[in-house]
């Protein structure tokens, strides 16, 4: 049975943009496809808002504004209208498009805030938090960086980035120091607020049984919630929102920023007569489009913040999956990233040809691999040869051969075929599949150029006119049902194509339903090619940049690395590394990047390395390995790791190995 269209109120929100830097190909993975998902819902028949905007607090922004010399207001400003220009461009067309700093943000925050603390979900502890004496002041989240104490990597205040992934609370971070001054810091006691996430663990387990959307985002999700912490959801900062009653505090950017979900929801309400309260607080369809980032605050805190607070659950939420450039790692940092204005845009290249890549490319939760060859090749092949090719032969044709779309009826064979195409997108679309849905959408396209071709109409057109013109319709009737089906997606040139099938109304308010209804008569002009190829030349400047980027930033990288402090070889010889022999390896529940191996180092060790994501189990279990056998003891995942493999950061673990076998224990000197 299909999900949609639904009697409840639907609402559909995205994960908020960063107001801190430029969009880049990464941003549309979650955004385009929910345009899409809306889209579509609403030819059939849903009425849905779509809701975002930006993430104005935290202190990665105020760390950027510090460095530029400018308020954080104003860095904020300037990519709240970046962000919003670049989605307009990129046909996302959102109800409403706020940001996090906005008065109706604060005043909604603290609303939810007091609640929870008079449930007595909220509560005071002293705790001991970085202090950098230099710059007199406290260290919040990403002002500190150091030691993550759970697997030994370089990890900023917050979260191990660089590690094992895991939600760092204030003041457990190791070795600590300020980022702004790069003097150690110290501890010192002050007194926070942290909210009692672990009073939901029950309620989690049940909530996550039914809670929709896809698979990698709820089945991480319901191994984190069988071991809840309570977060501390206040900042030493002045640029946020005000924590009730303590004006040396601000709120933790993770309270606010989904908070903004209800607040711009308010605002467009407000705006458009709606109310706000039929999403948040009484039944309804609440679906989060985000980032596989972060599924932990949307599937555990935000729900149980919004149960605590008495608000409206989420009903599903959509996770996608990573991206990659040229099958490398996305790095900003390393060069692998492509900016969607001056890269994509600026270049001329039309939103929706990057739309139909992202979305065709593979399944939404799988990993999206850019690279310019493979979107030559897809424009080319499929929009270009497939689709592209069957409307303009379909409506040159026609043109030239009637002048009109005939009067005559189509086949009933082709009223199937639209119908089961529609039946099969709709149910793609109910499970998030968005690719299969494209895919069905291409293979109707495909079976109008088989039937063009294999009935020969200008030869027919000599023979039989009247056969001809039945041909004509159905092709043309072909063509009607894949502007509809295809707009969601190709929103800009299915409206040309919309126009050139002298269609009256807007596309973009048919429904899907209407690609039955048979297509009118009514007089054609001239067509227009909708999709023209990307050529060698074009593509190979577009791969030049790429390339030259890379290699500024791994110049740089180079440099920094050429500047990095020197040890001593007694220093050296602290290190206590050695060869050893995996005797078991096995995946650690709750964690897609650890492995839990045993290893035999001339005594065995139980060792935890985050090599999950490019080593299974069974390819390490025999293989010799090199272990730094001094690492000061931690616990991962509730694990206990006394050791740490080495391995080079190569877009991806690549273990170091023994240039041959030697006995187990032996040193590296």
């Amino acid at each position: 049975m299909s999900n949609f269209p639904s009697e409840k109120p639907v609402l559909i929100t995205c994960g908020l943009p960063y107001a801190n830097g430029r969009c880049h190909i990464g941003h549309l993975r979650t955004y385009v496809p929910a345009d899409i998902f809306v889209r579509a819902l609403r030819k059939q028949g849903q009425e849905a808002a779509f809701i975002c905007g930006s993430d104005a607090h935290g202190t990665p922004i105020v760390v950027n504004a510090e460095e530029l010399s400018i308020t954080p207001g104003e860095l904020v400003n300037k990519y709240h209208e970046h962000f919003r220009n670049i989605f307009q461009k990129m046909e996302v067309e959102f109800s409403f498009f706020g940001n996090t700093d906005w008065p109706t943000n604060h005043a909604r925050t603290d609303s939810i805030v007091e609640t929870l603390i008079e449930r007595g979900y909220v509560y005071p502890q002293v705790i001991r938090l970085a202090y950098c004496s230099h710059d007199k002041r406290f260290l919040p989240d990403r002002f500190v960086e150091g030691i993550c104490p759970y697997c030994g990597k370089t990890a900023r205040g917050d979260e191990c980035d660089q590690g094992c992934g895991k939600h760092l609370e204030p003041g457990e971070i190791r070795n600590a120091k300020c980022r702004i001054c790069g003097n150690p810091a110290e501890y010192r006691e002050q007194e926070h607020f942290f909210f009692k996430l672990s009073a939901f663990s029950g309620f989690l387990s049940e909530y996550l049984k039914n809670l929709g959307g896809t698979a990698n985002a709820i089945n991480y999700a319901k191994e984190w919630a069988k071991d809840l912490k309570d977060w501390c959801i206040t900042r030493n900062l002045e640029w946020g929102v005000r924590f009730p009653g303590h004006e040396d505090l601000v709120v933790y950017v993770w309270v606010d920023a989904p908070i903004g979900y209800i607040s711009f929801t308010e605002e467009w309400a407000n705006n458009t007569g709606e109310d706000w309260e039929k999403y948040w607080k009484r039944d309804s369809r609440i679906i989060h489009f985000i980032g596989e980032d972060i599924t932990y605050h949307h599937c555990i805190f935000w729900p149980a913040m919004l149960k605590g607070a008495g608000y409206t659950l989420p009903w599903a939420v959509v996770a996608s999956g990573m991206l990659k450039i040229d099958d490398k790692k996305f790095s900003k940092s390393r060069g692998y990233v492509v900016w969607v204005d001056e890269d994509y845009l600026d270049h001329g290249f039309h939103p929706d040809l990057l739309r139909y890549y992202i979305i065709s490319y593979t399944s939404h939760t799988k990993e999206l691999n850019f690279s310019w060859k493979v979107f030559q090749d897809k424009v080319n092949n499929e929009l270009v040869g497939a689709l592209g090719n069957f409307l303009h032969r379909t409506l040159h044709f026609a043109h030239k051969n009637f002048g009109e779309i005939p009067q005559c009826e189509v086949d009933e064979e082709i009223m199937d075929k639209i119908r089961s195409t529609i039946e099969n997108v709709r149910a793609s679309l109910d499970e998030y599949e968005f690719k299969k849905a494209t895919d069905d959408m291409m293979e109707l396209a495909m079976y109008g150029n088989a039937y063009f071709q294999s009935h020969e109409p200008w030869q027919l057109i000599k023979k039989d006119r009247d056969a001809c013109a039945v041909v004509v319709k159905n092709c043309l009737q072909i063509a009607k049902a894949l502007a509809l089906l295809f707009e969601p997606i190709l929103p800009g040139n299915m409206e040309k194509a919309w126009k050139q099938l002298a269609l009256e109304g807007d596309v973009h308010e048919a429904r899907f339903e209407g690609a039955l209804a048979e297509i009118p008569g009514a007089r054609l002009d001239i067509p227009e090619i909708l999709f023209s190829k990307l050529e060698d030349k074009k593509i190979k400047e577009m791969e030049t940049i790429l390339d030259k980027r890379i290699k500024i930033a791994m110049s740089k990288e180079k440099n920094i690395e050429a500047e990095m402090q020197v040890i001593t070889f007694e220093e050296f010889q602290r290190l206590d590394i050695r060869i050893g022999r995996v005797i078991s390896a096995e995946n650690i529940r709750g964690s897609d990047k650890l492995l839990k191996l045993e290893v035999d180092i001339g005594e065995k060790r139980q060792i935890v390395a985050g090599i999950a994501k490019t080593h299974s189990p069974g390819q390490l279990v025999g293989r010799q390995v090199v272990v730094l056998a001094n690492m000061k003891p931690a616990k991962l995942f509730g694990v206990e790791s006394r050791g740490m493999v080495l391995a080079a950061d190569a877009d991806g673990a690549v273990l170091l190995l023994p240039e041959k076998e030697v006995k187990e224990g032996t040193r590296v000197r």
